[in-house]
């Protein structure tokens, strides 16, 4: 760069305290991006629901059952192609630590859910099996497991008749065709209908796949008009829309961190336009003797706002690069709690623009006055 020695020479001025701000900066992009890995994961569900599916649950709470007889009902509506059911089955593989999705489904649902990609062997097995588990293969990886394997898995929501642990046949290991989310689990429902203690007969929520996505709205109403002012009442949603409640249900997971984030991101602003300004008022006769040598007022504006760009940039990549390194700690403690975050690379492009536009906000209020310096009163001050 052409004028790099001017820019150099202004950071290295009071080098400590451009240190200072550049660790400063670093350790707010390292909370953004493992903060934002855990936002992107909580909405990850949603980015791949479904276009053509329904979700039908109780219309007080979609942790109240439904009466299996609904399927019936609904597949009898114009438009609706396949009706299939699910629980939440909760549960712990080992230790509480051991966090995954479970759900009991009958072997349709896997039709219904084309993008579960599995060899039709698997899927035989699965239907087969009345005590069949198939799971997601990053899952299948973070355990070992494999194929043939006993899954025991402790009881909380839904105890056994009879008591003790629930015990399965590992019989298919699945990958999503889109990208999506590997870390589910599930359970022929044949084999958790008959042996939970209580509830049997009824579902947590349906499945409804439509013939054309267009008359999602329309047989949304009729089916809940199918069952108004009946005990089980119900309330149907766009898969999309009731995958973002259930991920709510713990709070609103991305708002929360992106809360923190921005309150950390408007303390660093701060601190950046004070050091900006600080480093101004410190070089003002330098800059009025460039101003004396024919530095025009735009150039020394640019000058301090690059300043401001490379402390920012120095910072964020940082931040960015310390958040990359300590990712796979970071990851296999917070996955234990939620669903398997990634380090993208959009967190890096994110990031980079921000840093971008936190040094130009922080850098133009203090550029504009090194622009309006009087030379004169410039060449004055010591």
């Amino acid at each position: 760069m052409k004028y790099w020695m001017i820019i150099k020479s202004g950071i290295e001025r009071k080098r400590v305290r451009s240190i200072m701000t550049i660790l400063s900066i670093a350790v707010a992009f390292t909370l953004f991006s493992l903060g934002r890995s855990v936002a992107v994961a909580f909405n990850s569900e949603i980015d791949y629901a479904g276009k053509d599916r329904l979700i039908v649950s109780s219309r007080l709470s979609f942790t109240d059952g439904l009466p299996l007889a609904h399927k019936n009902r609904i597949e009898t509506l114009e438009g609706v192609k396949a009706v299939a059911y699910r629980q939440w089955f909760g549960g712990t593989y080992i230790e509480r630590s051991n966090f995954f999705p479970k759900w009991p489904i009958p072997p349709e649902y896997l039709d219904i859910y084309s993008e579960l990609q599995l060899s039709q062997s698997e899927k035989n097995s699965f239907s087969n099996n009345k005590q069949g588990f198939i799971a997601g293969k990053e899952l299948a990886d973070k355990f070992g497991w494999k194929i043939g394997d006993r899954i025991p898995i402790i009881p909380d929501i839904w105890p056994k008749k009879g008591g003790g642990v629930w015990e399965f046949d590992l019989v298919g290991i699945f990958t999503h065709a889109e990208g999506g989310i590997e870390n589910e689990a599930y359970i022929n429902w044949e084999y958790f209908d008959e042996a939970r203690q209580f509830e049997t007969g009824k579902v947590g929520t349906f499945v409804v796949q439509l013939h054309d996505t267009n008359d999602s709205q329309e047989i949304a109403k009729s089916i809940d008009d199918l069952f108004i002012n009946s005990q089980d009442e119900t309330k149907t949603s766009t898969e999309e829309a009731f995958a973002k409640m259930f991920a709510e249900q713990t709070g609103d997971i991305g708002f929360i961190v992106n809360s923190v984030l921005a309150a950390s991101f408007f303390t660093i602003l701060l601190l950046t336009g004070n050091t900006m300004s600080q480093t101004v008022r410190d070089r003002t006769s330098e800059l009025g003797v460039l101003k004396t040598i024919g530095y025009s007022d735009d150039k020394i504006m640019l000058f301090v706002v690059l300043e401001s760009l490379f402390i920012c940039l120095a910072g964020a990549i940082t931040g960015i690069s310390i958040a990359f390194l300590i990712f796979p700690i970071f990851s296999e403690i917070a996955g234990n709690l939620g669903p398997n975050i990634e380090f993208s690379f959009s967190i890096f492009l994110t990031g980079i623009f921000l840093a971008s536009l936190m040094a130009v906000i922080s850098g133009i209020l203090p550029a504009y006055s090194a622009m309006k310096l009087n030379v004169v009163d410039a060449l004055r001050m010591k």
